[in-house]
């Protein structure tokens, strides 16, 4: 396992007061590493759970060739090129069973959907393009070509090969492709542990008293909501004032018993020392100043408690800030530390609705709107304030425009990138 010393040297050009969003993520890639445990949970369970290993299919899908149409099944080398062809209809073949009779020269088969394609029959001409009357149909030319609304043995899975990989998240649709491979239960990584608090004398918890200078802490309820998302299991820590006894035991304790650590506030330069001195303390940790905005404090590390290690993220105290930084850096880390391939977050382009304004040199994430206009195009237009304590424009927002380190003034019609809130927020 690597120090902060040790990961910070094999970065080129690290700067902890200049920091660009590129490097501290390249950072925390080589930080977090994925949980080691796994359990075998049910498919019913294993909705949002991390694969721990691929799972191979043990039988092929579908274990048959088949019809993919109500209609009737025949061999199509009886098809005369631009000529009608009539056919006798000599049964019926029903999904769940095969049919046992035989089809010669000159017959077809009806065949429902799903059921097994006799082995002399290729092609299947559904229903409503055929004239049918008595025990036959007549087929216009040229309706079908051969081997159409045939799904053929395998085409979906062969029997050995892997259906999902390791790492992938599982979905609805992967709970139903386990399911039809006949497999009750999957081996996925264990169910990652976080544990978060707020910290300073001035934040009150819901049900205090007001007072003067003093505010209701949002950050542990938006950090709640980010990491309830992720499916991780969450450890809620309440508020620790500035008290060095107080902090040291909450980081202990949380240390003990999760596999990170969230904090907010008590990073920034002029605040109350207390926090990031406990940090320094109890932990391997690194100070940053990030070239971004909103959100440029952020402490990294790791604390250890006996033979337990747990990363830690200190976001600053904005609530803003708390969310884009989440977003930005421990959303990604913590699909790391799950388990999951592919942790970066995925960028959408939209044409800028309005000019930005915006300096080289750091990294802009703004709370944006995007909407379809009226040519059907992609647009995104931002909120308004853009004020790192403006917690409602969070609410009105459905992503971040991400305006990167080197990029300057947008003007109207430009495409952005958008880093999109469905399934975070």
């Amino acid at each position: 396992m690597k120090t902060i010393d040790q990961i910070a040297a094999e970065l080129q050009g690290y700067d902890p007061q200049a920091l660009s969003a590129y490097r501290v993520n390249e950072f925390l890639a080589r930080l977090v590493e994925p949980v080691p445990q796994s359990e075998s949970v049910s498919v019913m369970d294993a909705l949002g759970r991390v694969l721990a290993e691929d799972v191979v299919s043990p039988i092929s899908v579908p274990p048959h060739d088949n019809s993919a149409m109500d209609g009737f099944a025949f061999d199509s080398r009886q098809m005369p090129p631009g000529k009608a062809l009539t056919l006798r209809v000599v049964g019926t073949a029903f999904a769940g069973k095969a049919w046992q009779g035989t089809v010669g020269s000159g017959e077809c088969l009806k065949i429902m959907t799903g059921a097994i394609m006799p082995p002399a029959l290729d092609t299947v001409v559904p229903l409503e393009f055929v004239q049918h009357k008595d025990d036959a149909i007549a087929l216009p030319p040229d309706v079908v070509q051969p081997g159409d609304n045939r799904r053929l043995l395998g085409e979906d899975l062969m029997a050995g090969q892997p259906a999902l990989s390791k790492g992938q998240r599982l979905g609805p649709a992967a709970l139903g492709l386990i399911a039809s491979l006949g497999i009750p239960a999957v081996n996925v990584c264990r169910r990652v542990r976080v544990a978060y608090f707020s910290t300073g004398d001035e934040i009150l918890s819901l049900g205090d008293e007001s007072r003067e200078g003093a505010v209701f802490d949002s950050n542990r309820y938006t950090v709640f909501g980010l990491l309830s998302r992720m499916g991780v299991e969450v450890i809620d820590m309440g508020v620790i004032g500035d008290d060095p006894v107080l902090l040291e035991a909450a980081f202990r304790d949380a240390a003990s018993k999760a596999d990170a650590i969230i904090t907010s506030g008590g990073v920034s330069m002029g605040e109350a020392d207390h926090t990031k001195a406990m940090m320094k303390k109890v932990g391997d940790v690194a100070f940053w100043r990030i070239a971004m905005r909103p959100g440029r404090p952020m402490a990294v590390g790791r604390i250890e408690q006996g033979e337990k290690s747990a990363v830690l993220f200190g976001l600053p105290g904005n609530p803003v800030a708390v969310m884009v930084t989440f977003l930005a850096f421990v959303r990604p880390a913590l699909h790391r530390l799950m388990g999951c391939s592919g942790s970066e977050s995925v960028l959408l382009k939209a044409h800028c609705a309005e000019p930005l304004r915006k300096k080289p040199g750091r990294t802009e994430y703004q709370r944006g709107i995007v909407f379809r206009s009226a040519d059907g195009n992609l647009q995104v237009r931002t909120t308004g304030n853009q004020g790192s304590g403006v917690l409602s424009s969070m609410v009105q927002a459905n992503g971040l425009i991400v305006l990167h380190h080197e990029q300057g003034n947008v003007a109207v019609g430009d495409l952005v990138d958008v880093m999109m809130f469905e399934g975070a927020l």
